[in-house]
């Protein structure tokens, strides 16, 4: 049984019981509901289609067939990912990282982290996200980058205060929507620091005001718990290592073109 956990999906909305209610409902028939339409869904729910259109607009869709197609890869797993099968579940291919973001994402990156000479790198991240962004800032010390990680509340203050001596605020926040990781976007962007997030592929807050974002399968959408199998952070540190790779070889040229 697949745990649908929609805290992150709902969180400032504003939703009211009968929201959370329909939206439960609308996730577990997510095969059924275009089917049934606005007044089919208000109906098994003893409601009116106009809830069904508040809800939808709460959720800052345009409406309820936005919803649904915006939930549908949330809730079902992606064309070549339907399968439980081990073989499936561990194969990971440079295909995966280039489906959703491109070589020049990564120039991008090496251009405006990497090759930061004066200012601070800036890792922040909560949760499971703080494992990785705590081997991404290792990963970057022994590169000789000057970089600053914080996760959860420790950022309280180290962030905001040194804000002038940072030049990229790298975010890792696998649904896009954790609170604390947006309100430091804003702020970074309010402050014109380069923002880079890697998020899930489906559409998120992070994602949308990132500089640049990179986007990471995740087969459970609605597993924020991270109860599931996940191979959402297995492909973040292969696209990590990717990177540092392409920045490594792109050194070695420089070296050998003198």
């Amino acid at each position: 049984m697949r745990m649908k956990d929609i805290s992150k999906l709902i969180q400032g909305k504003k939703l009211s019981e009968l929201d959370i209610k329909v939206l439960h409902y609308i996730i577990e028939n997510i095969d059924d509901v275009l089917d049934k339409g606005v007044r089919g869904v208000a109906k098994d729910n003893y409601t009116s289609p106009s809830t069904i259109i508040r809800l939808s607009k709460k959720l800052g869709y345009t409406g309820f067939i936005d919803l649904y197609y915006q939930l549908l890869p949330m809730v079902k797993r992606t064309v070549g990912q339907q399968t439980d099968n081990d073989e499936d579940f561990l194969r990971i291919s440079q295909q995966d990282f280039f489906k959703e973001n491109s070589r020049e994402d990564i120039d991008q990156f090496i251009r405006q982290v990497l090759y930061l000479k004066q200012k601070y790198i800036f890792i922040y991240a909560t949760g499971f996200s703080a494992i990785m962004a705590e081997y991404l800032y290792k990963k970057l010390l022994v590169l000789g980058k000057k970089t600053v990680i914080a996760t959860g509340t420790d950022s309280i203050g180290v962030f905001e205060n040194n804000l002038e001596d940072i030049g990229a605020f790298i975010v890792i926040s696998k649904s896009g929507e954790t609170q604390q990781v947006i309100d430091k976007l804003l702020v970074a962007k309010d402050q014109g620091i380069f923002t880079i997030t890697f998020t899930k592929e489906t559409s998120n807050r992070a994602a949308e005001l990132a500089d640049l974002n990179f986007k990471l399968t995740d087969n459970n959408k609605l597993d924020d718990r991270n109860m599931l199998p996940n191979s959402f952070f297995p492909r973040l540190l292969m696209l990590v290592e990717y990177i540092f790779k392409m920045y490594l070889d792109g050194l070695q040229k420089e070296i050998a073109d003198e």
